[in-house]
């Protein structure tokens, strides 16, 4: 799915600001007439979390609508007319002027319609109903019923919880809901560019770009990649894929970031009447033995897991937020991240290529589990957030890892192994270039680390076990990661290891929740995997201090493992950090 852009051919308004929204707690607006106009709204910011806009409602997860008014730009009545939405987190229902557009579930991927035949030139009325509602069968899952310890009932609801926390969810981070990335509205010429894949490839000093380009009603295009003293273009059947050689190629990597322009044009009787263009990144990512390859060389990485979160916006795009993270990246000296645990901005992503992060890119299922009951839907929703990422993140030259899931629950299952055996088979097939893992807490169990290209692990000793005993968490993480190697002698990454750590408390000796035990902690498992020849990285949990549910093991509602908090303020170990990792 190719962002919105403007330029000769192409239009985008952007429709976020101030929206009108109404709660609706008893369910009663579609039935109540409210997709044809909502009374007695009030304001709300779009894009952003509802959850801290309103203190009344802060805990409220269930329907919620919005609406806004617009009106068509003048020319644009022979185009095709697309609405997009970059995130709904839950569930959207979209209505225009009281014509039912359609749904999408899932937060944190992008969906669009097309709405050629239902906008008008005058007062479009646009409603959205949004159900941030937590349920066994979505995914993340939430409210999750627990079986009796005979295991013959699985109707026994858990009572606050698989963390112990509220809202009920199986993950560890607060379920913000709303619309949380921009509502764009464009044009586009009727027949126009679809889609644009681009492959890399490097054969000694010269890059290969490869480009698939998708059209509707185009029996030629023109192709042209400009940069770094390149400008090569050919034209094409436009059903065709296109070989643009690169000779001397300036590669794509952390420490050169560079970009090359290309520009894709549909042409009719020699005119063009579609433009479409982007950035594209000459590299190379592969496995081989233990190593991780970009361009060919051994990488090891180093960064954060990290949240979208933020006070008053909750998961909400804030473009201010995205420049500063990265200055902070840049600042300590890591070179790469995670999305955890769902899709980012592709405004995030965007920067990535830009500045040369490398980035774990992350499906939203987080917090899975592989009973029967719902299993089937919970694997095809599975399916379809494979689909989309890839389809959305498949030409970013920051992106070099896909990763299924984060943390499943009883993984051990024989029904585990079967789902992410057919999410990895499809995941390859739509992206035969990228490795592809699964990020696991259970280690030498996870059967399904056997056909995953890289071995994701997260590990909490001296802190959930071993609590304050950071010798013997060392040791023993020392020995399970041999164990884990042994097992599958694979490319090992940890992706999480962290301490909460209450900002301005200090102990001396280090103890747990003070700034010397988290900056202590963190020194010694990077000495220890700095130490592992397989170990290709590690990614502390967490860069930021986040929202979560309230639990007695949550202070204020918060995780407190960020060696930054939540208003990006630094903590001792940030400080350490970028003394181990060299920061500017």
């Amino acid at each position: 799915m190719l962002y919105p852009q403007s330029n000769s051919f192409r239009q985008t308004i952007d429709l976020s600001g101030l929206w009108d929204f109404r709660f609706d707690p008893e369910d009663q607006g579609t039935g109540g007439g409210w997709p044809e106009g909502l009374i007695d709204a009030r304001p709300i910011a779009v894009p952003a979390s509802w959850n801290d806009q309103f203190a009344d409602w802060r805990d409220y997860l269930g329907p919620a609508w919005y609406q806004t008014r617009f009106a068509l730009p003048w020319g644009w009545d022979q185009r095709s007319v697309t609405l997009r939405f970059g995130s709904v987190n839950y569930l959207a229902q979209v209505w225009l002027n009281g014509v039912r557009l359609g749904e999408h579930e899932g937060g944190h991927l992008p969906f669009a319609f097309d709405v050629t035949e239902h906008v008008q030139r005058e007062d479009n009325l646009l409603v959205v109903r949004v159900d941030g509602t937590l349920a066994p069968d979505r995914v993340p899952p939430g409210d999750i019923p627990l079986p009796s310890t005979d295991g013959d009932d699985e109707n026994v609801p858990f009572p606050s919880g698989p963390f112990g926390a509220f809202p009920d969810t199986s993950f560890d981070f607060f379920p913000f809901c709303g619309i949380h990335r921009p509502v764009l509205l464009t044009a586009t010429p009727q027949g126009g560019i679809d889609d644009l894949t681009i492959v890399t490839e490097i054969d000694g000093s010269t890059g290969l770009v490869r480009v698939r380009l998708e059209a509707g009603e185009a029996t030629a295009a023109r192709l042209t990649l400009r940069g770094h003293g390149t400008d090569v273009s050919t034209e094409i059947d436009s059903t065709q894929e296109a070989v643009l050689t690169v000779a001397d190629a300036a590669l794509w990597s952390p420490d050169a970031p560079n970009l090359y322009d290309l520009t894709a044009e549909l042409l009719q009787d020699g005119q063009v009447y579609d433009r479409y263009s982007l950035p594209v990144g000459i590299r190379t990512v592969a496995v081989d033995g233990d190593a991780l390859l970009l361009n060919g060389q051994p990488i090891t990485l180093t960064g954060f897991g990290r949240h979208e979160d933020f006070p008053i916006t909750g998961r909400g795009l804030v473009p201010a937020v995205i420049v500063k993270d990265y200055a902070l990246l840049k600042w300590v000296g890591a070179n790469s991240f995670r999305t955890s645990h769902y899709p980012y901005s592709e405004q995030m992503m965007d920067l990535a290529d830009r500045l040369g992060f490398l980035v774990i890119d992350e499906t939203p299922a987080a917090g899975l589990y592989f009973r029967q009951d719902g299993l089937e839907r919970r694997t095809e929703l599975c399916r379809q957030y494979t689909r989309e990422l890839i389809d959305r993140d498949k030409n970013h030259p920051s992106v070099i890892l896909w990763n299924l899931a984060n943390e499943p629950d009883d993984s051990t299952r024989p029904a585990a192994k079967e789902v992410f055996h057919e999410l990895y088979s499809l995941a390859k097939s739509l992206d035969p270039t990228r490795p592809v893992t699964i990020v696991s807490y259970v280690g030498v169990a996870e059967e399904s680390l056997e056909f995953c290209d890289v071995v994701c692990l997260n590990r909490y000793r001296g802190w959930y076990t071993q609590m304050g005993q950071l010798d013997k968490a060392c040791a023993l993480l020392s020995s399970e990661l041999d164990q884990v190697h042994e097992k599958f002698p694979k490319p090992l990454l940890l992706t999480e290891f962290g301490a909460d750590t209450v900002p301005g408390h200090h102990a001396q000796p280090p103890e747990m929740f003070s700034e010397e035990y988290q900056a202590e902690m963190l020194t010694r498992y990077v000495e220890l995997l700095n130490s592992k020849p397989f170990v290709v990285g590690h990614h502390v949990w967490n860069m930021c201090d986040f929202k979560t549910g309230q639990a007695v093991h949550r202070f204020g509602g918060m995780n407190l493992k960020g060696v930054f908090t939540r208003d990006r303020r630094p903590k001792l170990a940030a400080h350490r950090l970028r003394e181990l990792w060299g920061g500017e």
